[in-house]
């Protein structure tokens, strides 16, 4: 193998440490310096350095540890840079905090896993940081954002699309939110045990929506993010442990299980797309459809069968998972499960995805109609194309998929799906015979 491509696949291993490992070690020094901009600067340094020397050295043998410890140092630095600065003066609580002082003077950061105290009631670091960005004096959308976009690592783009906002808007709110937090002196600080309950809603949203960037990215050329994926039913794992009697982690951590089963199949050999009427069912894993189902009536049972909106999608997730084929779905019943799951948390996703259930039970028109009332988005544009080639109505079907497209991400699995299918109605629609002309009337007596 030649020194580049070796040194290639050095800076690969260590850009996949930094994006696996990042947000981990941005949530331990935010709990130990207590600022959210100097661990995000630390930590930008630290990644900085393991790209100067890994690439040369290799990835040492624990690279968090080492990531960890360079990011207290930098800290360090940081701390030592404003407090040396002209008319500035910083405590010097955080420096004492993060190092050890040696009997010739110099200075060593402390404890590279960061432990916890073991009084603290969530002793994750990043679930313990995803409770303190869902302070209740911020509007519960921002909540999410703030988390997903600090401690999660999602770009604005990534968490618009999640939120079904624009980039700007988002980024306009994590700029408040900042804002906000400083003005107010909002303290990061994990709430206490009795406070949980009343963040649990947007901790809960939190997760789901990492999930779901992972399960659907917005950005990148991969299906899914499986990384990103397993981070977030690790979070909804320790959710549930460490509250076991709240039927909404516990709803949670059965959505994203029964939506993970399903993943094996939702691509084929070339990484190509395969839609749910098409996948292998042999591949989905069958373990996880029946702990996600288990979990699902776990959860319903605790809220005495009163269903909020996680326990409804998964409700629908457990539909698809029972049946042994696309054609065996009842899709009247899901069509019930979305209509109740509108009353509950309306969204234009849960709509759209009514209007697929309604038009999979032969209703097709109704759901063309349905669809003139939803928000215009590539999505909507890629299923109209599909129900208007379904009615033959393949040149009307080009063009809504050509508005799909327009808005897609470039070099992503799912937009080389919709181009293809674009291709296929173009061909339909070339094929068909030209509409006849009409008869030609024969001319009245005296014209």
């Amino acid at each position: 193998m030649s020194q580049r491509a070796t040194l290639n696949e050095r800076y690969v291993a260590v850009a996949d440490t930094i994006r696996i490992e990042g947000t981990r070690i941005l949530a331990t020094l935010i709990r130990t310096v207590g600022d959210v901009q100097l661990a995000e600067d630390a930590v930008q340094e630290a990644a900085l350095a393991a790209l100067g020397a890994w690439p040369v050295t290799g990835v040492p043998p624990e690279p968090r540890a080492w990531l960890t410890v360079t990011a207290r140092r930098k800290a360090i630095d940081i701390i030592r840079r404003e407090r040396a600065r002209a008319g500035k003066e910083r405590a010097g609580a955080e420096l004492q905090d993060l190092t050890r002082r040696h009997p010739d003077g110099s200075l060593e950061a402390l404890d590279p896993d960061g432990a916890l105290d073991p009084d603290e009631v969530v002793q994750d670091d990043l679930l313990r940081l995803i409770f303190t960005c869902c302070h209740p004096s911020l509007s519960p959308p921002t909540r999410v954002a703030l988390a997903l976009r600090t401690l999660c690592g999602l770009s604005p783009a990534q968490i618009a699309a999640v939120l079904l906002t624009t980039e700007v808007a988002t980024t306009k709110r994590l700029v408040r939110a900042r804002q906000k937090i400083a003005a107010a002196r909002i303290p990061y600080r994990v709430p206490a045990e009795d406070e949980l309950p009343d963040r649990l809603p947007a901790v809960c949203a939190v997760i789901h929506s990492l999930y779901t960037a992972g399960h659907a990215p917005s950005e990148g050329e991969a299906a899914y993010d499986v990384d990103v994926c397993a981070e977030a039913i690790r979070l909804a794992e320790l959710l549930h442990t460490l509250l076991p009697d709240q039927p909404t982690p516990t709803a949670v951590l059965s959505l994203l299980l029964l939506t993970e089963a399903r993943r094996p199949a939702r691509v084929d050999d070339a990484g190509d797309v395969v839609t749910l009427d098409l996948q292998d069912r042999s591949r989905w894993d069958q373990s996880l459809i029946t702990r996600g189902v288990a979990l699902l009536n776990e959860s319903l049972e605790r809220s005495n069968r009163q269903a909020d909106a996680y326990q409804l999608q998964a409700a629908i997730a457990a539909e698809h998972a029972r049946v042994p084929s696309y054609t065996a779905t009842d899709w009247r019943e899901i069509v019930r499960l979305y209509d109740l799951l509108l009353e509950v948390s309306p969204s234009p996703a849960a709509e759209l995805a009514r209007v697929v259930a309604i038009a999979e039970t032969g209703q097709v028109d109704a759901a063309l109609k349905l669809l003139d009332g939803i928000p215009q988005s590539s999505r909507r544009h890629a299923i109209r194309g599909e129900l208007l080639a379904r009615q033959s109505r393949y040149s009307e079907a080009v063009d809504e998929l050509d508005e799909a497209l327009a808005t897609a991400a470039a070099a992503h699995p799912e937009r080389a799906h919709r181009a293809r299918r674009r291709d296929r109605f173009q061909q339909l629609a070339a094929e068909q015979p030209a509409p006849a002309r009409p008869a030609r009337q024969p001319r009245a007596a005296g014209d």
